[in-house]
């Protein structure tokens, strides 16, 4: 990439995938929604930033004018002028901006986000991954809207910027979010599962440590498993383990020995067998690979 604002920092993520509440920041979040300016964020940290990760948060992300080179769990992308890119919680993501960018990035609570998978089963299914596109020019006026709301005030702005934020999320998954099949309604157990891995993700948790956290047997939960995803819960749990050993393979300099003692294997052989057969890689040559 050109000396004009895009090039890639890496820096400081010897220790793990930085996580952050905001843009590049770790206080609470301030807000029901934020909103700020690319330009006013990214040119503090010279129009790069590092790859990172929010837990809590989910954002979205639009190109009034410029162009940025956008890395999205190891895959490259670019964010174009008239372009939205939603990121969803725990997607680890960063930037190269263009100097001079000028644009929005919203930033949602996972609690306003999950708003919408209560209200609908098909939005909160296509707002799970990253979706990026043309904005078209009803999402432009919605995050127009909500920038207007964010910086004004009234008794019922925290009402008006969820509702906008809705409003939002359906625009964007009807317009540039995946085709999918008609909705199957969930089994809320499969959602309190997931998130327990997800919080659980390095204990070493089995199946019927889940199980018993969730108050049902372990075939109960191999059953709801399987209807969901169509694999078994121990299948789950190793999916959404070795995951998260490519994110930190990708993104840190941490050997595979200290990522498998970090993800609840006592053995490092072990987990670089389990790598290669969920992966079809090992951890050795999927990270050569992504480091090309």
């Amino acid at each position: 990439m050109d000396g004009g604002g895009l090039g890639w920092y890496y820096s400081g993520m010897t220790q793990g995938i930085p996580a952050f509440t905001l843009f590049g920041e770790t206080s609470e979040f301030p807000d029901v929604v934020h909103c700020e300016r690319i330009r006013d964020r990214a040119r503090l940290h010279d129009w790069t930033i590092a790859p990172h990760r929010h837990h809590e948060m989910a954002q979205v992300f639009f190109m009034r004018h410029g162009e940025a080179e956008v890395l999205l769990d190891g895959q490259a992308g670019t964010l174009e002028t008239g372009q939205v890119l939603f990121v969803p919680v725990g997607i680890v993501h960063g930037f190269a901006f263009r100097q001079g960018c000028e644009g929005l990035v919203l930033s949602f609570p996972s609690i306003v986000v999950a708003g919408v998978a209560r209200a609908s089963a098909a939005l909160g299914q296509a707002m799970r991954g990253p979706v990026s596109g043309e904005a078209g020019d009803f999402a432009v006026t919605l995050m127009e809207q909500i920038e207007s709301c964010f910086h004004g005030a009234g008794t019922f702005r925290a009402a008006q910027l969820v509702a906008l934020s809705h409003a939002l999320f359906a625009t964007l998954a009807a317009t540039i979010g995946p085709d999918l099949p008609d909705p199957v309604p969930g089994d809320p157990r499969m959602r309190a599962f997931e998130a327990l891995i997800g919080e659980t993700i390095g204990a070493g948790w089995r199946v019927a440590d889940y199980a018993r956290a969730l108050a049902i047997t372990p075939g109960h939960l191999n059953r709801i498993c399987r209807g969901a995803t169509g694999r078994s819960a121990s299948q789950q749990i190793e999916t959404a383990r070795m995951t998260e050993a490519a994110r930190l393979l990708a993104f840190t300099r941490m050997s595979a020995a200290e990522i498998g003692y970090r993800l609840g294997f006592e053995d490092p052989s072990y987990f670089s067998r389990r790598f290669r057969a969920v992966r079809g890689e090992t951890p050795t040559d999927y990270r050569s690979r992504v480091a090309r």
